[in-house]
């Protein structure tokens, strides 16, 4: 488990225009964990410019979520919505690859250390301001943050965090009203773990809807007449594209032809899958829950991001 930060910034209501909706070869929709872990590094990066702080660790709370997406006539499913340009030679379309776009609205919780923290509350608003007018220009997922038209209701916020576990519930229940409505993503590892001894047909059984028969099941003859229900899930539960697993070992910089850094090691992965869930946040009793990291195991050739929530901590 990560150490706790010394403080919690929340950056509200962050709109963002035309994310990557497609995160991994089997999944579409949410951007993939990554892209915000990856956010929060790249604003540390520009911040070490001004502040003496470390950024780790994101929590990821949505409160809207468009796809560009449409159902053309006479089909049930939905397609991209994709740019055609430019034209070829001869004027007309090119073929393109498929990119997957979405426009959702975001808060961040973002975990931050150092000792300018504490120096009193006008220099933590001073942080909070800047790193808020940092965020704003970077990208997101691949997405453009746009100014936020209701940008004075929802200031950012820069909370020091207590050590004390009552006292860190009592602070985030006052946060996490700020985070309302919206859904945050969490994982359910373990959840995962317990639903079956093979990890993707658990994960395909536990992020689908399944319809079964009534128990006990009834004869076959009978069987298709049957009342049928859909099973009920425990939650909101998500496949979610968790980063890579390595598939061949650790070549050495510059051993790989082709490769875009010939100065650091290089290794082929595929994308690593797990189980989420959309939570409200009022049912987190500690926002450090929310918080994704990075963790990289380069002997076990597992790159992923992963976040300590336990269901044993969540209220009613």
């Amino acid at each position: 488990m990560s150490n706790a930060p010394h403080a919690l910034l929340i950056l509200p209501r962050l709109y963002v225009q035309n994310a990557n909706a497609i995160s991994s070869p089997l999944t579409w929709g949410f951007p993939a964990p990554s892209a915000f872990t990856g956010f929060v590094h790249a604003l540390g990066l520009r911040a070490a410019s001004e502040f003496d702080l470390r950024l780790e660790g994101v929590g990821i709370v949505c409160h809207r979520f468009e796809p560009q997406v449409f159902q053309p006539a006479g089909r049930r499913t939905r397609v991209f919505s994709l740019s055609r340009h430019p034209v070829d030679k001869d004027g007309k379309s090119a073929a393109i690859v498929e990119e997957g776009r979405a426009h959702f609205e975001v808060s961040l919780v973002i975990g931050i250390s150092g000792d300018e923290l504490f120096d009193g509350a006008e220099v933590r608003s001073e942080i909070a301001t800047r790193l808020q007018s940092l965020a704003g220009g970077l990208r997101l997922a691949g997405g453009s943050i746009l100014p936020n038209p209701k940008g004075r209701h929802y200031p950012p916020r820069l909370q020091l965090w207590p050590e004390d576990a009552a006292e860190a519930r009592a602070e985030s229940r006052k946060l996490r009203r700020q985070l309302l409505p919206g859904f945050a993503l969490i994982e359910r590892a373990q959840l995962l773990a317990e639903h079956g001894p093979n990890a993707l047909e658990a994960l395909l059984d536990a992020s689908r809807l399944n319809f079964e028969p009534p128990a006990p099941a009834p004869d076959p003859q009978t069987l298709q007449n049957a009342d049928w229900h859909l099973r009920r899930k425990s939650g909101w539960l998500v496949p979610v594209p968790l980063g890579y697993a390595a598939v061949s070992p650790l070549y050495s910089a510059g051993e790989v032809a082709n490769a875009r850094d010939n100065q650091t090691p290089f290794r082929f992965v595929e994308s690593l899958l797990g189980l989420g869930e959309w939570l409200s946040p009022h049912r987190i009793d500690n926002l450090l829950d929310l918080l994704w990291y990075h963790r990289a195991d380069p002997v076990a050739g597992l790159y992923r991001c992963s976040n300590d929530f336990s269901p044993l901590e969540t209220t009613a």
